[in-house]
């Protein structure tokens, strides 16, 4: 039987609470997620059952069915993130799964771009997604767009600071100090997700009940950094530690160094893409860097609306061509113009760039071609345009990559989130 006439044995629908026992089931059959494996950490079978159950009631799932029975899945969060200053409506995308006797023929294809779709017409113009596979994600058009560093550090290593006069707190999770200060942390940081109740469900959703929140208060009794962190088998391990100055920064340090008697060592993880070594008088530790988060630009035009170029003021106009192998409505030719410290946008959606020859028609001098792929990491931050034209993603003249290296933002995505 060929794939089409398989598939027409299927029909897409959307989930709801009712389904949560077969969504449950497919995400730890496809994830190889065992009871034992929850138990050993915490959870009781309740609390297995409805780990869940707030993405069905706050997010949209779809699925592929087979007759009553759920065999494909993806799940869409409504979430916002901070993009250079500028808060964007995103589509985070989680709980993707197909049982294996149904895959390779398009099942989650077809989920990926009704969920696409989806984002388009609620406005979210940008997608995110912790990869479980790099490779196919970037087939459908998502690309790395932020690091997570690993480091250990010996206890001989901690920093000595200097001393502060503020005050270290534990708090609860739900401590409107510790949730402010996030939120305030988050407006100011480029890349950080703006967590709401589903997303803070998420960040705990697999923490054990050991672990702890410090906040650090200064003179005047304003909560400026935290550190979320458990002390388990003689080492002191980081989950998150921000800070809104040095000041906080200090604070935490002098917080862990009072548990010197408690670790041999300490671990965590560094969402900054920034070494922390450099900022220990013993930077001789181990560090690990990984990719983390992929992004996809959904809608191209929407995205370019709202991004805060540098507002450079250049006489001529200068044409981003996209080619985007999934949706057809981002394969344009995207023409910017800043004039009076605003920008200017057409969209060509006459030309054929499918076709290099058409491109004679798009009268501007200066001009990139690259991939939908190539165009959220440049964006973002993660990779440079004249790096981007060195290793072949994007083809410019020397020019076209010196304005564009004037008019995008510089700094990495800071993104600790896991959905």
């Amino acid at each position: 039987m060929d794939t089409r006439a398989l598939k027409e044995q299927f029909c897409i629908k959307e989930l709801d609470e009712s389904h949560l026992e077969q969504f449950n089931k497919l995400l730890r059959y496809a994830f190889q997620v065992t009871e034992r494996d929850l138990l050993n950490v915490g959870w009781s079978s309740e609390e297995i059952k409805l780990a869940k159950s707030p993405v069905l009631r706050n997010a949209r799932v779809f699925g592929w069915f087979d007759e009553h029975n759920l065999i494909s899945q993806i799940a869409l969060y409504p979430m916002q993130i901070n993009i250079y200053n500028v808060i964007y409506k995103m589509g985070g995308i989680t709980g993707v799964a197909t049982y294996p006797e149904y895959s390779g023929i398009g099942l989650m294809n077809d989920l990926i771009k009704k969920v696409l779709g989806i984002m388009r017409e609620c406005g979210q113009s940008i997608s995110c997604l912790y990869p479980y596979s790099i490779p196919y994600y970037r087939s459908k058009g998502w690309e790395i767009v932020s690091d997570k560093i690993t480091f250990a550090i010996k206890d001989s290593q901690v920093p000595k600071v200097p001393k502060v006069g503020g005050i270290v707190r534990r708090v609860s999770a739900d401590n409107k100090d510790f949730l402010n200060l996030y939120h305030t942390f988050a407006l100011g940081t480029h890349g950080a997700l703006l967590r709401d109740s589903l997303s803070w469900e998420e960040y705990w959703r697999w923490e054990v009940e050991d672990i702890s929140i410090a906040l650090y208060y200064d003179a005047q009794g304003r909560a400026s950094g935290y550190i979320v962190y458990l002390l388990d088998n003689d080492v002191f391990k980081i989950k998150e530690m921000i800070w809104l100055n040095q000041e906080a920064r200090y604070g935490i340090w002098h917080f862990i160094n009072a548990h010197q008697s408690m670790f041999d060592k300490i671990e965590g993880a560094n969402y900054s893409n920034e070494s922390l070594a450099f900022l220990l008088e013993d930077g001789h530790i181990s560090e690990s860097i990984q990719p983390y988060i992929m992004a996809r630009i959904v809608d191209v035009e929407q995205f370019l609306r709202q991004y805060p170029f540098d507002r450079i003021t250049f006489d001529t106009e200068f044409c981003l061509i996209v080619r985007d192998e999934i949706l057809e409505w981002n394969n344009k030719a995207f023409v910017l113009k800043f004039v009076d410290n605003t920008m200017n946008l057409r969209v060509l959606d006459s030309v054929d760039i499918a076709q290099d020859s058409h491109l004679d028609s798009i009268r501007t001098p200066y001009r990139a071609t690259l991939s939908i792929q190539t165009l959220a990491t440049m964006l973002l931050g993660y990779k440079r345009p004249s790096y981007l034209r060195a290793i072949e993603r994007l083809d410019a003249d020397e020019t076209s990559i010196d304005i564009l290296e004037d008019i995008i933002p510089e700094g990495k995505a800071y993104f600790s989130d896991y959905f």
